[in-house]
């Protein structure tokens, strides 16, 4: 069918987030400018001072714009900056990408557009798939009471429903966006994605995981500390401000709607974790304060943020 004159294809927007990574975004920007169905435009937000992104974007040959910030805004901070500016720019749909991780192929932006139109998707992301391993999974997904940690165990399933990871790849629709809103910036790292997931669940938006469509990322399991050997699992990251932002960040999802029945399965394994396994009474008590300070919604108080802002368009 030929289009009509005043019509036109939906616009897609590329939104991704980096911080002194330059080596990374470029070769993330390589793979979406080889698309073989491309962007529309690419926003980049820089939340760091190492240089070559403007020369990187340049390079796609695709109309971008640089945002760089004088203050590391977080993954969280940076998308909801990415986002709103992909939303100013009028876009359909916005693609969210982070600076370590990069499409799987030429194809994937292309089945995550044909997948969508299928399904009456407002929300789809690509199958997160470990950069070294392509047949396991860089995150499992749970489906049931089943974790999936390889691609063959999916078997034939195109799309799995109510299920995605949206900040490497996912492809949101104009309408999912004004409806869930942005990142909330307060979180910075961590559970960022998670609260999103819980806005989009409460919706009631279609959205689900197209195992078609790739996204390769480094494995995300490093942060994760076994319980039980290895049934059950604690998020304690190694870096202590990540981790203390982590323990905060999780106190203030467990008292959200929708994620209030984890406090308590969290209560008991961060207990067994510190006190039982670790030994570790200060570590306990400093996840427990941090925690409730979450639940609290006492967010510390951040870097003082510069009125300067810096935009650069091509």
């Amino acid at each position: 069918m030929s289009r009509r004159p005043h019509e036109r294809s939906p616009s897609v927007v590329c939104v991704i987030v980096t911080c002194d990574r330059a080596e990374l975004l470029r070769r993330c920007l390589e793979s979406v400018a080889a698309q073989h169905h491309r962007p529309d435009h690419i926003v980049v937000v820089d939340n760091g001072k190492e240089p070559g992104a403007a020369e990187s974007l340049a390079a796609t040959g695709i109309p971008h714009t640089l945002l760089t910030s004088e203050t590391n805004l977080g993954g969280a901070g940076g998308y909801a900056y990415g986002v709103l500016t992909a939303r100013a720019l009028g876009a359909d749909w916005v693609w969210l990408a982070d600076d370590d991780g990069l499409p799987g192929s030429p194809w994937t932006l292309g089945r995550l557009l044909a997948c969508a139109a299928d399904h009456e998707l407002d929300v789809v992301s690509p199958l997160v798939v470990d950069q070294d391993d392509p047949d396991r999974l860089a995150f499992p997904l749970r489906r049931g009471l089943k974790w999936v940690r390889r691609r063959a165990e999916l078997g034939t399933e195109v799309l799995v429903p109510n299920v995605a990871n949206l900040f490497n790849g996912a492809l949101f629709s104009a309408r999912a966006l004004d409806v869930v809103g942005i990142p909330d910036p307060r979180l910075f790292v961590r559970g960022d994605e998670v609260e999103m997931h819980r806005r989009l669940r409460r919706s009631e938006l279609r959205f689900g995981t197209c195992s078609p469509a790739t996204y390769l990322h480094p494995q995300g399991h490093h942060d994760w500390k076994p319980l039980w050997g290895g049934r059950l699992t604690v998020l304690v990251p190694d870096d202590s401000l990540r981790r203390d932002r982590t323990f905060r960040n999780l106190g203030y999802l467990t008292s959200q709607p929708g994620l209030r029945w984890r406090r308590w399965p969290d209560e008991i394994r961060y207990a067994w974790y510190f006190l039982g396994q670790e030994r570790d009474l200060a570590g306990w008590t400093r996840w427990h304060r941090l925690s409730r300070a979450g639940r609290h919604e006492i967010f510390e108080a951040g870097p003082e943020r510069s009125t300067s802002r810096h935009v650069a368009v091509a």
